[in-house]
């Protein structure tokens, strides 16, 4: 193990990167992150329908490579293979990138969570495995789903001030019962702060909530 911990982050587009790497450097200053990019991963799924054997075996040797050159932890950035970490079992963390967020949102108990994504796809995948997860749970919180196509032409142009109008926009007239927000996609994940000051509702994304649950991991490793 190294003195100051070496994450790995594994991702699929470059635009998810800056908001797990800022998450990360706020609540582990002194970590080292490693970034590992496969821009073909979406493509190679899209082509093929979705994530199959040869795809999961890709990713594998992905989060193999990270291990193997002493990674203390490893991120996963793209929910589509999130289900490999989920089914890897070693020594240090291999997270998938919602696993955390899924965790915070059914702990902290919310009566009604929204979910948004800059496109339908994404939206619906996340809102089912949020709903998995807290039926898994035991938890018996509402899920809905909202996608806002302004977010990704914002997140595809690295503009900060348009995806925050859009997701602020998106979001000005929720539902009263809504109790929290998901942002379903790391590329979303900057405008978290300014959505929460503008709608006055907790706010959750997968970098946050992965960084802080990689905190909690490498104090326990340091107290042994």
């Amino acid at each position: 193990m190294s003195i100051a911990p070496k994450i790995a982050l594994i991702s699929a587009v470059p635009s998810a990167i800056p908001a797990a790497q800022t998450a990360l450097r706020d609540s582990l200053p002194d970590a080292v992150v490693w970034n590992i990019l496969d821009d073909r991963l979406l493509l190679e799924a899209d082509s093929r329908g979705g994530l199959d054997a040869g795809l999961r075996r890709r990713m594998q040797r992905l989060i193999e490579h990270a291990l193997a050159e002493d990674a203390d932890a490893v991120l996963l950035t793209c929910s589509l293979y999130g289900p490999v970490a989920q089914a890897t079992h070693v020594g240090v963390p291999v997270m998938a990138p919602d696993e955390a967020a899924f965790t915070d949102i059914t702990t902290a108990g919310y009566a009604s969570v929204l979910v948004v994504a800059s496109f339908d796809a994404a939206r619906d995948d996340s809102v089912e495995r949020l709903k998995t997860a807290l039926r898994d749970a035991g938890a018996d919180s509402r899920v809905a789903g909202l996608s806002v196509p302004a977010a990704m032409a914002a997140t595809k142009a690295g503009d900060h001030d348009a995806l925050v109008a859009a997701l602020v926009d998106a979001c000005t007239d929720l539902p009263a019962d809504v109790e929290a927000v998901f942002l379903a996609q790391y590329s979303l994940a900057a405008a978290g702060n300014a959505l929460h000051e503008a709608v006055g509702l907790p706010v959750i994304s997968g970098p946050k909530s992965a960084a802080a649950a990689l905190l909690r991991h490498m104090s326990e490793r340091n107290d042994r």
